[in-house]
């Protein structure tokens, strides 16, 4: 019970966060704090990699669909849905704050990693996919549906590492090794690179030794 803990991490953290971690630790409040850090520690280790794939994706589509359409401000042409031109038009209102010009760079950069996945959809097959997104995945070898499911359960781990929340509870080995294999199919030069500094195999060895309180708990 968070009542064991140190007013001052309670205070902190909330005890609605707490109690979430405390609950999976069946009522182990040190077992529990444990686990927080070691969920911020994986999150951390895990952002790299998002980073990467995010940027690698974005930036694929974004080049193909200059190509298709011949303007770098594509999206005023393409075929967009209602949806997703809401999407574009609160991007745009972003960029333009204090008076700013929306420019395709500061575009791209504001249009979510949701926005970027989405375009893989079905709705998008003949209309994108067929005509143009399909090449920024030079080394496909699966379906595009297959492609916008792994992608799509991806943006949900992102957004849950974005907003501090739990992670410890999926199969965090598989997301992992999806990330690479997503970003494979773009470049796999890229993968490589982004594995020289991936520390979640180690962060991911840590944890039964984190549960079992062989490492220091600082309060």
């Amino acid at each position: 019970m968070v009542e064991s803990l140190p007013d001052w991490l309670v205070s902190a953290l909330s005890p609605p966060r707490l109690n979430r971690y405390i609950t999976v630790a069946q009522g182990q409040s040190s077992t529990a704090v444990r686990l927080y850090w070691w969920n911020v520690e994986v999150c951390g280790a895990l952002y790299g990699s998002l980073h990467c794939l995010e940027l690698a994706l974005r930036n694929a589509l974004h080049d193909q669909l200059c190509r298709k359409y011949g303007r770098s401000d594509w999206w005023e042409a393409a075929p967009l849905s209602l949806q997703t031109e809401r999407l574009v038009s609160k991007a745009r209102k972003k960029c333009e704050r204090g008076g700013s010009a929306a420019t395709p760079d500061g575009m791209v950069a504001e249009l979510s990693f949701g926005f970027w996945v989405s375009l893989l959809s079905r709705g998008y097959d003949r209309r994108l996919w067929v005509p143009a997104l399909n090449r920024a995945f030079p080394h496909l070898d699966q379906p595009r549906k297959s492609l916008y499911d792994g992608l799509s359960s991806l943006v949900l781990l992102r957004n849950r590492i974005m907003h501090h929340e739990p992670v410890h509870h999926r199969d965090l080995r598989a997301d992992h090794a999806k990330i690479y294999r997503m970003l494979g199919h773009i470049s796999p030069e890229l993968a490589v690179e982004v594995k020289m500094m991936d520390r979640f195999p180690e962060v991911f060895a840590s944890r039964r030794e984190t549960l079992e309180g062989t490492r220091p708990t600082r309060f």
